[in-house]
């Protein structure tokens, strides 16, 4: 079986910072180095590693594969609603953030779910 990080073409990094300095934006910087389609979500930003950037999920004009939140974990359950929503296949909550609520409502809903996990650092062990 491939691993969800193969099947994934498309990522919406939710709470993706313009700050190099920032975790998201060295994530996202090397995810989008490794391939993968970045989708910035963040509501005080145009574009974010010469990607347009987006208020929300529902704002993005194309499929969504993935949904990587780097946001508190209290705001979580509203983000797996929104993925939810716009048909993401998975929701992968990153390295820190844990919520149980979150995990099971998107689990419930037919989304693979990662949770308090770093997508680099698996990504990184997946390729060696």
């Amino acid at each position: 079986m491939k691993s969800l990080l193969q099947e994934t073409r498309t990522i919406a990094v939710v709470g993706l910072s313009n700050k190099p300095n920032r975790p998201s934006y060295d994530v996202a910087q090397y995810m989008q180095s490794q391939g993968y389609t970045i989708i910035p979500i963040n509501p005080n930003c145009t574009e974010i590693l010469g990607e347009t950037c987006y208020p929300d999920l529902k704002s993005v004009p194309q499929a969504i594969d993935m949904v990587n939140v780097f946001r508190k974990a209290e705001d979580c359950l509203p983000v797996a609603k929104e993925a939810v929503e716009v048909g993401a296949k998975s929701l992968w909550l990153q390295l820190g953030i844990s919520n149980q609520e979150a995990f099971d409502y998107a689990q419930s809903h037919g989304l693979k779910v990662i949770m308090n996990r770093c997508i680099k650092i698996d990504h990184m062990r997946e390729m060696l």
